[in-house]
């Protein structure tokens, strides 16, 4: 049996730990898009807070994984009668050099050529349904593959038109991207459809450094005693997450905090009206979090970075960061 490490055992990066929690509480949010230096544990984040939701059901059998309540576009239908099983939350990591085949799925040529008959085989979208789907270095991932994975994760439906073949199987899943701006940016208009975005960075806190190591090297020691050191924390934290979501849908959200995010986003001058519609469902993710029914102000100001930093025009005779920009405009509103 494989361990992974636990997400609670995670030393410092509390804005990226932060944003994974609030797009595992409400998928709409459009995922993460995680920016910062190699080896500040991205991917562990991502695998751990993976491992330790709680699993998922599926229609037994079902190639799509699908829930047992049933999917209208799945290709298979898939009955209730078929039986249901649980399976963990399944988490794909996509490899940059990852065909579009092994992407959306393809022809099963094996299949094709033995029998005569056309069968699809799922891809990595469908592996990922109900799950989480994680790119390293998303910013040196061929354009046509982003656009596709975006254009799912916004539908939450991966259609197949090719080889013969025409179906759409349910594939919805939280995208979550990294990657390092000096090795190449990513298009703006892409960075805009991820719903959060962070920032990470190599602990400069000498003691921070320190317990990373020490925690590190007593998981590669004793991967089963560490894991259950952490388990009652990790539980809290699952526990804290099935709560928000069965909470979200009742988090009420006052208009005079919709106008307060729309007038940050006038402020900062973010285009388009993503940036108001992700504020405030990341304001309600996290005041589901917190336990909250309805939103307070400061619940929205605090994930106000991470809604909005990506989305800013670049302002060239202002050479502060995107961070700074919208603190900037924050106390501005606050003083007003």
């Amino acid at each position: 049996m494989g361990f992974i490490y636990p997400f609670s055992a995670i030393v410092g990066q509390a804005e990226m730990r932060r944003a994974l929690l609030i797009a595992a509480v409400d998928g709409r949010i459009g995922g993460v898009m995680v920016f910062g230096d190699r080896g500040t544990g991205k991917s562990t984040a991502v695998r751990a807070l993976s491992a330790l939701l709680p699993p998922i059901e599926v229609v037994k059998g079902c190639r799509f994984a699908c829930a047992p309540t049933g999917f209208a576009g799945c290709p298979f239908d898939c009955p209730v009668g078929r039986g249901r099983m649980e399976r963990p939350v399944p988490f794909v990591d996509l490899p940059l050099g990852a065909t579009e085949d092994r992407v959306v799925g393809a022809l099963d040529l094996e299949r094709a050529l033995a029998t005569g008959e056309k069968r699809f085989e799922p891809g990595l979208l469908a592996r990922a349904h109900r799950g989480f789907l994680y790119i390293d270095e998303v910013n040196l991932l061929e354009d046509h593959l982003v656009d596709l994975l975006l254009d799912v994760a916004a539908s939450g439906e991966n259609v197949v038109e090719r080889e013969g073949l025409s179906l759409r199987h349910p594939a919805r899943f939280i995208l979550i991207g990294s990657g390092n701006p000096e090795e190449g940016e990513l298009r703006p208009q892409l960075l805009d459809r991820f719903g959060l975005s962070v920032e990470v960075r190599t602990p400069a806190d000498l003691a921070d450094r320190v317990e990373v190591v020490k925690r590190r090297d007593r998981f590669d020691r004793d991967p089963q005693g560490f894991c259950a050191e952490w388990a009652a924390a990790d539980a809290e934290v699952a526990a804290q997450v099935a709560s928000a979501r069965r909470r979200l849908d009742r988090v009420t959200v006052p208009d005079a905090l919709i106008e307060l995010a729309a007038r940050l986003c006038q402020a900062v001058g973010a285009d388009g009206l993503r940036g108001e519609l992700t504020l405030v469902r990341a304001a309600r993710a996290e005041a589901a979090l917190a336990g909250k029914r309805t939103v307070q102000r400061a619940q929205l100001l605090a994930v106000a970075a991470m809604a909005l930093r990506h989305r800013l025009r670049r302002n060239p005779l202002d050479e502060t960061g995107s961070t700074d920009r919208i603190e900037r405009a924050i106390a501005e509103l606050e003083a007003a």
